[in-house]
């Protein structure tokens, strides 16, 4: 036994030894994956079924049907859709035909979704409504069973009030991001206080506090933002309070105005573009030097509107076209009399849409940014007459629009006098802190 294939004894005991350790811990290894799976085993056993869905949508009882659900494709139509369902061509035309007062079935839009109810017990499930959904709260639809015929609904909506406020510190956007918030909102309050407040130009430590409503479907789905009902603004240690009030009832014509019933819109827009994706890249300046000239004085005397190519461009007050061509620097551009004192122009589109002669009204979209004519980059250069002389718009007091009539005035202190308490007694809420000073403020704490 003094040795086991040119090894002593020793050795052999020694290499035994360690390969038996080996194999004991491959063993447990083994069996504590083997417990592992046998756990996870009995987990995968214990299940919690989800809640049974309400079968009942678009009217329809859901269960009595085989339903499929899917969504328009690039290159779908209608026909398409219900033909590869085993819908014929035949039926199909019928149905369109029948419809067409009802729902243009051609205006469906790839990404849009749709549902097929089809008979139980069809061998072929061939499909006898078809529903189609523009938007997450209307619906059209198509019955072609025994009978043809369409019809469009909504599903019912909640309406649900909010209240919100916030501090500027970087840009309202990034603001409304603190807080959790829609940009919409951003949107919506840009065009109520478009005529008052320079949103290119707004302050840190500004302030916003906002009543509105939101738009939820079930109860619990959020579909939107509904519309705000009163807004305050302290921009630069100035109050703005804008409340929304009904002028029109015929008409359903809605408006913004103050504290003291003054409307917040004026005669002309502060700028011809939406505020989105939008920024001044160079303003009005008689004295501005540009490199590309030798450092020399250039005098500039316009604003330029960077935004992407295609961004709508608008006609800042009601007027009529007196110019729409494309001439030297200046590209295509649209010029817009208003009235005696005031002329308004805009540079450098990619495509002009009003002609001359064309008398359009304020927010009208007159063309499209580009970069025609003498430009670097896509933009607007907004030009701005007052008794024939070139000036810069943001330094003018322009005039109001008309004010609330007499008759309406009374009416309207007396609508917003519990907003005026209420929009008030919101609390500003503070921004969150930074990252960085998030860190600090853990560093401090831990001396």
């Amino acid at each position: 036994m003094g040795k086991r294939m040119g090894r002593s004894y020793p050795q052999y005991r020694k290499e035994t030894m360690r390969i038996g350790k080996i194999l004991l811990l491959a063993l447990l290894v083994v069996g504590f994956n083997a417990c592992k799976e046998t756990k996870e085993e009995k987990k995968e056993i214990v299940q919690i079924e989800a809640p049974v869905p309400d079968p009942m949508e678009f009217g329809f009882n859901l269960n009595d049907y085989i339903v499929v659900k899917d969504t328009v494709r690039n290159g779908d139509s209608f026909g398409k859709i219900l033909e590869k369902n085993n819908i014929g061509y035949g039926t199909v035309f019928n149905i369109v035909e029948q419809t067409k007062d009802t729902f243009d079935i051609s205006k469906i839009v790839a990404g849009k979704p749709y549902t097929l109810l089809c008979t139980k017990g069809d061998s072929l499930q061939r499909p006898e409504c078809f529903i189609y959904q523009p938007n997450s709260i209307d619906y059209v639809v198509i019955k072609f069973k025994d009978s043809i015929n369409a019809y469009k609904e909504s599903k019912p909506v909640k309406i649900v009030q909010k209240e919100v406020s916030g501090i500027i510190t970087s840009s309202l956007s990034g603001a409304l991001d603190d807080a959790g918030l829609s940009q919409r909102l951003a949107f919506d309050m840009s065009d109520i206080y478009a005529w008052t407040i320079d949103f290119f130009r707004l302050q840190k430590g500004d302030q916003f506090k906002l009543i509105y409503t939101e738009k939820y479907i079930n109860d619990t789905t959020f579909v939107g933002i509904d519309r705000i009902h009163a807004a305050y603004f302290k921009h630069n240690n100035e109050p703005f309070y804008a409340f929304e009030f009904e002028t029109d009832s015929v008409k359903q014509i809605v408006d913004y105005y103050d504290e003291n019933a003054k409307n917040l819109r004026r005669a002309f827009l502060k700028a011809p573009v939406v505020f989105k994706n939008v920024r001044i890249s160079s303003r009005y300046n008689l004295r501005r030097r540009i490199k590309l000239y030798g450092n020399r004085i250039r005098a500039h005397k316009g604003t330029d509107f960077a935004a992407p190519r295609g961004t709508p461009i608008i006609s800042t007050a009601n007027g009529v076209v007196v110019e729409s061509a494309r001439r030297g620097g200046n590209g295509n551009y649209v010029k817009v009399k208003h009235n005696s004192t005031y002329t308004t122009q805009y540079l450098h589109m990619n495509k002009r849409k009003a002609k001359v002669g064309d008398f359009v009204k304020q927010g009208d979209v007159i063309g499209w940014v580009g970069m025609t004519g003498n430009t670097s980059g896509p933009h607007v250069c907004y030009r701005f007459w007052k008794n024939g002389k070139q000036v810069d718009p943001f330094k003018q007091k322009l005039p109001d629009a008309d004010p609330i009539d007499d008759k309406l005035k009374i009416a309207y202190l007396k609508h917003i006098e519990p907003l005026k308490v209420q929009i008030d007694s919101i609390k500003i809420q503070p921004p969150k802190p930074a990252e960085e000073e998030l860190t600090q403020q853990a560093v401090t704490a831990l001396k």
